[in-house]
């Protein structure tokens, strides 16, 4: 079992910096591959990032790719969303999660049976 909360949301400018963190407790965080979805007022959930349990590989959506990192620090059971340059569109509830399928990265946008989900963040990008 994984729990997954999500931390670091927030206002931030158009074009700023913010660093999302998910702090995973139990004792699985090591065998789970793990990424980040976000969902917009009145859209679907979207992808945003994956990683594997290594840390090794990682997915991105197009709409991020340059400008967002996921990384995970396996000694502190925490995965790291750093999102750089964002813009009004990335404005959304950001979600953590984790999976120990196995599957690979790039399989992650049309995963919809994910085993472990945090409950959200809230990240506003305004001018």
């Amino acid at each position: 079992q994984v729990q997954l909360i999500e931390s670091g949301g927030g206002w931030v400018q158009t074009g700023g910096s913010l660093r999302l963190s998910c702090a995973a407790s139990g004792s699985g965080f090591s065998g789970v591959d793990m990424g980040w979805f976000r969902q917009a007022p009145g859209k679907e959930r979207q992808f945003v990032a994956s990683i594997k349990r290594t840390g090794a590989s990682t997915y991105y959506a197009d709409s991020v790719k340059g400008r967002f990192t996921v990384s995970r620090d396996i000694a502190k059971n925490t995965l790291y969303l750093e999102m750089n340059n964002v813009q009004p569109e990335d404005t959304a509830v950001y979600y953590c999660a984790a999976d120990p399928r196995g599957y690979r990265l790039d399989y992650w946008p049309r995963l919809d049976n994910i085993y472990y989900w945090g409950k959200g963040t809230l990240v506003t990008v305004s001018s």
